[in-house]
């Protein structure tokens, strides 16, 4: 009899991957959630995997033979209350991924507060491209494949290390089960405020990760940052640095940005070894396609092969994804959730659309923007569009007043760098000021980690109606 797995929080981005891994290895598979929205609920249903929303007991009848808990999950949720109560057998995702996936396999793990998802990708897509067959997890839709998973015949699994925790049961790291043969390490900052306390933890869990690599294995680390230096110090492995600094092994050189192109060489050990191009904007984008490089290149990839697959790399969902174009207006879908990843969002954009007006509508969504440590930098990060726009925190009554992001401060520090900034507490209020005020030239970049009530579907409807009425 085929073995019913069931997913508590499947339209988590991991765990629908997850849920179609299962279902191509020939479990029946089963999930609920409290609420679905693109792109994994389109995931989902395209695989034809059952979604049940929201949590109820019912979700668990029959009884499944396994159940997987989310992250997300905290007691009291319903479904975790009746499988603790009647015993169900339960695990995490990391847990099953391990035992069901990565043993006996070359595993490589992309970690770091950013880039993760792109670099992932990336190398998935020079591997897959080289004909080495790779198996990968994302946490996205990898454009060049359709799916944020892939299970090969080759012999390496591609993952994304994510730190974020692993289950109500098990507050350590997701990327410390991954037990990597290899590891790219593109940033180390303070993040998920929610689970830790500051950047020193934050830190202790990469430098377990990076004890966890064998002596045979290797490092590929960005080449700034105190806290990627501490990070690395007592490596066992062999530890290359890319970045552009004079003396990293991996350096990036010519570096230059086109209306529908980025060009760069990279110098291996102040030699050349190669020149690149892809379709995608930003300097940190370039961060990420040379780690992948490096990383592919120690794994025995040729460089042409690397390069052949960088130059037909599309990008991943939601990351500078192009929304609608109408009437010469641009709408950019980005999941930035942190004030770096938006400073560097905002400025490939400026590189890639000059002299437009630029607009950001953020929704604080990430257990961190929701709250006040960042509040400065998120304020200096926004500056860099000419026009902002803040929805309300989101669920803002879940975090302590004293903790909470505070919106009037933001905008008025926003203001005081010479870009206007309004507030509005939800979707259909931001498209109704919004709307009428874009003319052609614009480029409006809508940035939340959520479904962000529709927006992405709501402006550009309200958009062309404007423009049938005119």
């Amino acid at each position: 009899m085929t073995k019913h797995i069931h997913l508590i929080g499947i339209c988590g981005t991991a765990m629908a991957s997850l849920a179609g891994m299962l279902q191509q290895r020939g479990f029946r598979v089963s999930g609920s959630d409290a609420a679905a929205y693109p792109p994994m609920s389109d995931f989902l249903a395209s695989l034809g995997i059952p979604l049940s929303q929201p949590f109820a007991e019912k979700n668990l009848e029959p009884r499944p033979d396994l159940v997987v808990v989310g992250n997300a999950i905290s007691r009291g949720n319903v479904e975790l209350e009746y499988l603790l109560d009647h015993r169900i057998p339960f695990c995490s995702l990391p847990q099953l991924l391990h035992d069901e996936f990565l043993r006996g396999k070359e595993v490589l793990v992309v970690a770091g507060t950013h880039g993760k998802t792109t670099t992932t990708s990336m190398l998935s897509w020079i591997f897959e491209s080289a004909g080495l067959e790779p198996s990968f997890l994302i946490g996205g839709i990898a454009e060049n494949f359709g799916s944020s998973f892939q299970i090969g015949a080759g012999k390496h699994f591609i993952l994304e290390g994510d730190e974020y925790d692993t289950a109500f049961f098990d507050k350590g790291p997701k990327f410390l089960h991954y037990f990597p043969d290899r590891v790219i390490l593109t940033s180390v900052e303070f993040d998920h405020a929610d689970i830790y306390k500051d950047l020193d933890a934050v830190e202790t869990s990469f430098k377990r990760l990076v004890n966890l690599i064998p002596r045979r294995g290797n490092l590929i680390a960005f080449d700034t940052g105190d806290s990627v230096e501490r990070c690395i110090a007592r490596a066992f492995c062999a530890v290359e640095r890319y970045g552009s600094n004079s003396k990293t092994g991996w350096r990036i050189t010519n570096l230059r940005t086109e209306h529908t192109r980025t060009t760069w060489s990279v110098l291996h050990q102040d030699k050349p070894w190669g020149d690149f191009e892809f379709a995608l904007a930003g300097e940190y984008n370039v961060w990420n396609a040379t780690a992948a490089a490096a990383l592919a290149a120690t794994c025995g990839t040729p460089q042409k092969k690397i390069a052949e697959a960088l130059k037909t790399f599309k990008s991943v969902k939601r990351r500078l994804e192009v929304r609608a174009q109408l009437n010469g207006i641009t709408i950019i879908e980005d999941f930035a959730h942190h004030p770096t990843a938006i400073q560097v969002t905002l400025n490939a954009l400026r590189s890639r659309y000059p002299g437009a007006r630029l607009w950001a509508i953020l929704e604080p969504r990430s257990n961190t923007l929701r709250r006040n440590v960042f509040q400065q930098d998120l304020a200096k990060s926004l500056s860099g569009a000419d026009e902002v726009v803040i929805a309300n925190v989101f669920k803002s009554d879940a975090i302590p007043e004293d903790q909470r992001l505070n919106l009037p401060a933001v905008a008025t520090e926003i203001e005081k760098n010479g870009r206007r900034a309004r507030i509005a507490p939800e979707v259909d209020s931001i498209i109704e000021m919004v709307a009428p005020e874009l003319r052609s030239g614009d480029v409006v970049a809508i940035l939340s980690n959520g479904g962000f009530g529709g927006i992405y579907e709501k402006l550009p409807q309200r958009l062309k109606s404007l423009a049938e009425k005119s």
